[in-house]
């Protein structure tokens, strides 16, 4: 687990190539066929290399929950140790990891009058007035929540409304957690703050080298996704949108996203910082490789042996 630019992706490609290990991501963007460059998707030789589970599956016009997210990877998990194998989790979606460890909570059925009620109130006050409230309701799930991700704002509001118990009081009494497995938890981030922020801008300077704006062009151009879909809500295609939308210059384009990329780093970490059992390690220092792997032989033999 980890933050974006962190390097998880090359170093469980070592893993693989060391130990009897099949990756699956664990990135909501990813999922999306069509969207490579912007969420670093590994690339063909790559994948060759150390296939990934769980990638490059659905429709950008598609949705996908973090509920679906985990029954898929129960039963590539389960296909994983069937092959007498480990499976090795790999992303930064930090809600798709607690819901795979500590279950998803049956919430009420969405309440078609209410939820009309509260899309109406967004058109009027707009999604941020909306996030105020719910931060107000339930600031757990108000700092976890983006202000313009207006499909889990109004989610939360309505299972306060539907039921009188915010968002997270109601997972709370409500989720089972995964108990069938040994987890092993390993955060890979750098310490340093700035190291993080100059990853973060390398990265995304080459992912616009390698043909990001292309990429989102033909998204654009095919006439049939819009701003609110989670795929194009996603770190860096949203502020591309905007800027092929005419709502910003290319600069402000490339300003904005670096920014609402190192808001998403930094709400990883917040959330790794909560986690029990991680053990945490400075992407940043020439060994850390080295350590990944005698934790990774504490869970299996080298499988050269």
């Amino acid at each position: 687990m980890g933050p974006t630019a962190s390097g998880k992706t090359s170093r469980a490609v070592e893993i693989v190539q060391r130990f009897p290990c099949e990756i699956i991501s664990v990135d909501s963007a990813m999922v999306y066929r069509g969207m490579d460059i912007g969420t670093a998707k590994p690339d063909k030789e790559t994948l060759r290399i150390a296939p990934h589970r769980l990638i490059d599956f659905l429709d950008p016009a598609n949705t996908y929950s973090a509920g679906q997210f985990r029954l898929d990877a129960l039963r590539e998990i389960e296909s994983i140790h069937s092959a007498n194998k480990i499976p090795l989790l790999v992303g930064g979606t930090m809600m798709y990891f607690r819901i795979l460890q500590q279950g998803l909570a049956t919430l009420p059925q969405a309440d078609a009058a209410l939820r009309l009620e509260l899309q109406t109130r967004a058109e009027k006050e707009g999604w941020e007035s909306l996030h105020a409230d719910l931060c107000k309701i339930d600031a757990v799930a108000g700092m976890k929540i983006n202000p313009n991700d207006s499909q889990r704002i109004q989610r939360a509001l309505e299972v306060y409304l539907l039921t009188g118990k915010n968002m997270t009081k109601w997972q709370r009494e409500h989720t089972h957690a995964l108990s069938d497995y040994t987890i092993y938890n390993i955060a890979l981030t750098p310490f340093d703050r700035v190291r993080l922020h100059e990853r973060i801008t390398l990265r995304f300077d080459q992912m616009l080298a390698a043909g990001f704006m292309d990429e989102v062009r033909a998204l654009y151009e095919r006439g049939d996704l819009h701003p609110d879909l989670p795929s194009i809500r996603s770190v860096g295609y949203k502020e591309m949108w905007e800027y092929f939308s005419g709502l910003s210059t290319e600069t402000e384009m490339r300003e904005k996203a670096l920014a609402a990329t190192r808001q998403l780093a930094k709400r990883q970490i917040t959330w790794l910082r909560s986690w029990p059992n991680v053990e945490w390690l400075d992407a940043d220092l020439h060994d850390v490789g080295d350590k990944i792997m005698k934790i990774i032989q504490h869970v299996t033999p080298d499988k050269d042996n």
